[in-house]
């Protein structure tokens, strides 16, 4: 059987680190091939409060990532696959046989959730019925992924789930006095708000359990994803191994 390939396209900084390493660390495992990309094909760096908590506070345990993501992103980071991405546009989907879109809340995301060029790689995975994985901020880049023959959006008839409007808010909420709106992407605008606007109908978002614990390599329990045909998803770190395991068996069955 040949190798899989994978596309992660990533912004230069900001992004979630449970996000990415976490689907690394299991993708690699099964010997499946990843190809990092960036804006101008520079090596990327996490969200640095992600990883120390700084300015999180008595919240700090509860919001950064957990001890096996960080382990997972430092390990990550010295593969020559990570430091040496490819640009944006230096890709063919051809060459992919999967796509994932990590999230992160960090404003400097915006270069990755508003790439023209990305948004155009979406819609040519689904189009071609790859395999899609998309998590958390990482729904967004698809739900804004138009189909220029139907002027929608990709995600318009597909269920979905995406970081909850009670996730988004309870953060901001908990960390607003030291950190202001940093828990906020697009103030005024929540994720779940813009993948509801996207749909053909808000019931195709769905919510699952509340989120409270997170998921593990050995619990899955906690998780929630959403499958739809050929596109997988989920709302938060805590999710990540059922979302990685879930895009693992898209990509090999």
């Amino acid at each position: 059987m040949s190798l899989k390939k994978v596309l992660l396209p990533i912004p230069t900084f900001g992004f979630d680190p449970s996000e990415v390493a976490i689907p690394w660390k299991l993708l690699s495992e099964k010997n499946i091939e990843i190809v990092f990309i960036t804006p101008n094909g520079t090596k990327a760096s996490a969200d640095e409060r992600m990883l120390n908590g700084k300015g999180l506070g008595i919240f700090k345990s509860v919001l950064k990532a957990r001890k096996d993501a960080v382990d997972a992103y430092f390990e990550m980071i010295k593969e020559p696959s990570f430091c040496n991405p490819l640009k944006y546009d230096e890709v063919n989907v051809e060459d992919f046989d999967g796509l994932l879109l990590p999230g992160g809340h960090d404003k400097t995301v915006k270069e990755y959730l508003e790439s023209k060029i990305l948004q155009q790689y979406v819609v040519d995975f689904f189009l071609a019925q790859k395999s899609i994985g998309a998590i958390c901020h990482g729904v967004v880049l698809a739900a804004r992924s138009i189909h220029l023959e139907t002027g929608k959006s990709i995600l318009y008839n597909y269920k979905t789930t995406a970081l909850l409007k009670t996730q988004e808010l309870l953060a901001y909420n908990l960390t607003r006095f030291n950190l202001k709106d940093y828990y906020l992407t697009y103030p005024g605008l929540t994720v779940e708000d813009e993948i509801k606007a996207a749909l053909s109908t808000s019931s195709n978002f769905l919510k699952g359990p509340t989120p409270i614990t997170r998921d593990s390599k050995n619990n899955l329990k906690p998780g929630f994803i959403v499958r739809d045909r050929n596109y997988v998803s989920a709302r938060w770190p805590g999710d990540v191994y059922n979302f990685s395991l879930e895009f693992i068996k898209m990509l090999t069955v």
